[in-house]
């Protein structure tokens, strides 16, 4: 798992006038780009699990979610998997599972700890208690930051933020389909207790909990 996944050091995101700290750092492998499952397929395939095996994904099948949701393109492409209005990226991305808390960056295609901790259990009492975040082994959280689409489209901000959230969580469902892994979208959830369990900074707000695993069979 994540957990026992050998870690570098390097420098996190930090908010203004707060101390710079080094946290560890995990590489993803590089995103698989080409499959045998047709984009029709995914689509058809796909739908809502909320029951999952208690194993942990792979590294690999993690870093291709998140890719999926904002990973960037590579040369000769530019941007993210998502569209942005404006290109400008409002979204962040964290994972909830036994090992703690991590963030994804897009540049880099690499996963940050910000925390050591399992959140999983108040993590589904903050979402009502629902079946899928109690069985399920990990739980992405996608977060909006309307700052930074407001200096540009100010009132317009928080809707460009939303739809942009919605492109996201889509991409990671398809490709959870085309890997056989089972996820649900869900929005019934405690916002301020969502924000600090997760310990997300200023300004950004909790917009999705995916809940994601292998399906339980039988």
């Amino acid at each position: 798992g994540l957990a026992a996944a050998a870690l570098r050091s390097g420098d996190a995101p930090v908010a203004r006038n707060e101390k710079v700290r080094v946290v560890p750092v995990l590489g993803l492998p590089p995103p698989q780009t080409d499959g045998e499952t047709s984009l029709e397929q995914a689509i058809l395939r796909r739908g809502s699990v909320r029951e999952f095996d208690p194993r942990p994904l792979t590294l690999g099948d993690l870093g291709q979610l998140l890719w999926a949701a904002q990973g960037e393109r590579g040369p000769g492409l530019g941007g993210r998997t998502a569209p942005s209005a404006g290109g400008l990226y409002p979204l962040e991305l964290y994972v909830a599972h036994a090992g703690g808390i991590y963030h994804y960056r897009s540049r880099g295609h690499e996963v940050a700890l910000t925390s050591s901790r399992d959140i999983r259990e108040p993590l589904a009492r903050a979402a009502l208690d629902q079946r899928a975040f109690h069985t399920a082994p990990a739980v992405v959280a996608i977060a909006g930051v309307n700052e930074r689409m407001a200096r540009k489209y100010g009132g317009r901000a928080e809707r460009y933020v939303l739809i942009e959230a919605g492109h996201a969580a889509q991409n990671l469902l398809l490709q959870a389909t085309v890997l056989g892994i089972g996820a649900v979208p869900n929005g019934a959830f405690d916002d301020a207790v969502v924000a600090d369990l997760f310990g997300l900074p200023e300004g950004a707000a909790p917009l999705y909990l995916i809940p994601i695993g292998r399906p339980q069979r039988g």
